[in-house]
């Protein structure tokens, strides 16, 4: 009887074919690592801390942006003093909903941006609309890349003495209107602005901050992740501007009648 010889993996020290992988290695694909050597992907699919409503709405000679200083660690209320407004230049402000760290990256871009045009020194600027324009498609890029940027945000400016105020997501979807809303405010607030600017669409810049006002009042009630410590920009021929956090008085007397909801 013929004698059979048995041969183990372990034992085989080549490829087991030509180009292929060692025994209990991985296939290297042409151009590209092995799988061993292949770093996890990381993206912001999970936001980790958050702000919510971000207002806008424009007045006779300019634009009102409002937000809360309040950053959310998932539910808890953990940082109390951060800006979700950024002055861009003397014509532009933004405000983020949404991820604060892809926020910051933001920023971090517009910022160097401003600089980089500011070097060009050839008496050309960036104009609400050329900054909204750029925020669509960078919001719109990085969707497609499946690695979107957390955020919903709000673009106030002015130009040539026309108001300004647009909208773009995480996804790329952008308008333009004369009241805004993100976060829960679009739920919210919302209805509120746009009956308000419906009535009286010449509003003077004290009645439209009058207005933000009572809406974050509203949202700081309905809203769990809103805060009673927010920010006013002002936007206006005579430049931008974002001022120091306020907060609103409020009132508490009907909360024991509020029952069946413990």
């Amino acid at each position: 009887m013929a004698a059979y010889h048995s041969c183990s993996l372990s034992n085989f020290d080549g490829p087991l074919w030509s180009n292929g992988p060692s025994p209990g290695g991985f296939y290297h694909f042409p151009g590209g690592q092995s799988h061993s050597h292949v770093e996890p992907v990381k993206r912001t699919m999970y936001p980790t801390t958050t702000g919510t409503s971000v207002l806008g709405i424009k007045f006779n000679g300019g634009v009102l942006m409002a937000a809360d200083t309040l950053g959310s660690y998932g539910s808890l209320a953990r940082y109390r003093n951060i800006s979700r407004l950024m002055r861009v230049n003397e014509n532009t402000i933004i405000g983020a909903a949404g991820d604060y760290a892809d926020f910051q990256y933001i920023k971090s871009v517009l910022e160097q941006k401003v600089i980089d045009d500011a070097c060009l020194a050839d008496g050309h600027g960036y104009t609400p609309k050329s900054i909204f324009s750029w925020l669509t498609r960078t919001m719109y890029y990085r969707r497609t890349k499946f690695d979107p940027l957390w955020n919903q945000i709000i673009v106030g400016g002015i130009e040539k003495g026309e108001s300004f105020l647009g909208f773009v997501d995480k996804i790329g979807i952008a308008y333009e209107a004369p009241t805004l809303a993100s976060g829960f405010g679009a739920y919210l607030a919302q209805p509120l602005l746009r009956d308000a600017y419906e009535k009286n669409p010449n509003m003077s810049e004290e009645e439209a901050r009058k207005l933000l006002v009572e809406c974050l009042k509203v949202l700081f009630y309905r809203d769990g992740r809103s805060l009673n410590r927010f920010e006013i920009a002002v936007i206006t021929k005579d430049g931008t501007k974002v001022e120091e956090a306020q907060s609103a008085d409020t009132n508490w007397s009907i909360a024991p009648m509020v029952k069946g909801y413990e």
